[in-house]
């Protein structure tokens, strides 16, 4: 029995303007396969199909209030994927840092890990709940607390590249790197903060492209053309 963290970013999940059922419901397919397994598996959602922090707020916002209103664009997605899960019959809870109503439950690793353990997909919504840290601390942080194996991150690219192949064609891939690599060169991957709190802490990780059919199954089980991280 395995624990793992899957980061999937809200664009992913979106398609003109409006969420891709399709793609959600390919991701759900696969995580109920590896729930079936006993697998056991948390899921983080970015927020950037609504909202990309500074990026939409102008000077009259400020970089709290930018970052909060991203806090609750992620809580948003977790909400409609879940209920995607669960329409295929797949139990989940939302989990966030701070108090939603009855939306979602104040987060406890405790809860978390007891939920997993009984087959229950937890969606740590809400990144971490301060401004300054993205989803991508964010899931390094909830990995490392409810004890997780490994994260996956499932992006729009299929690894971690010296430079955005998009710009430079020419740009090399590697097939795995170390997080101090990735720190002193300051690849984009993930940020920084992630990146060292991942290091410090013997957090591996595993880039890969969503987009492959079955993506999910095969990084989770070796087969993959990604990245690894460690």
């Amino acid at each position: 029995m395995s624990r793992y963290l899957l980061k999937l970013s809200g664009e992913a999940l979106s398609s003109q303007g409006k969420y891709d059922d399709a793609v959600i419901l390919g991701i759900a397919k696969q995580v109920k396969e590896l729930v079936g397994k006993g697998d056991q598996i948390g899921i983080v959602i970015g927020g950037g199909n609504y909202w990309r922090g500074r990026s939409n707020a102008n000077d009259d916002v400020r970089r709290i209030k930018a970052d909060q209103i991203g806090m609750l664009a992620t809580v948003m997605n977790c909400i409609y994927v879940s209920e995607m899960f669960r329409s295929i019959g797949l139990p989940s809870k939302i989990l966030t840092p701070f108090a939603c109503s009855t939306f979602t439950e104040l987060f406890s690793a405790d809860l978390a890990i007891s939920g997993m353990e009984n087959g229950e997909v937890i969606f740590f919504a809400g990144g971490t709940g301060h401004p300054y840290f993205s989803t991508d601390t964010g899931v390094v942080l909830r990995a490392i607390e409810v004890g997780a194996e490994q994260i996956y991150m499932a992006k729009a690219i299929d690894g971690v590249y010296d430079s955005d192949p998009k710009i430079h064609p020419e740009a090399k891939k590697y097939d795995s790197i170390t997080f101090d690599e990735i720190i002193s060169g300051n690849l984009q991957v993930i940020d920084l903060t992630a990146a060292i709190l991942a290091r410090d802490n013997h957090m591996k990780m595993s880039v890969f492209d969503l987009t492959e059919e079955n993506s999910i199954l095969k990084a989770m089980s070796g087969d993959f053309n990604g990245t690894r991280i460690y």
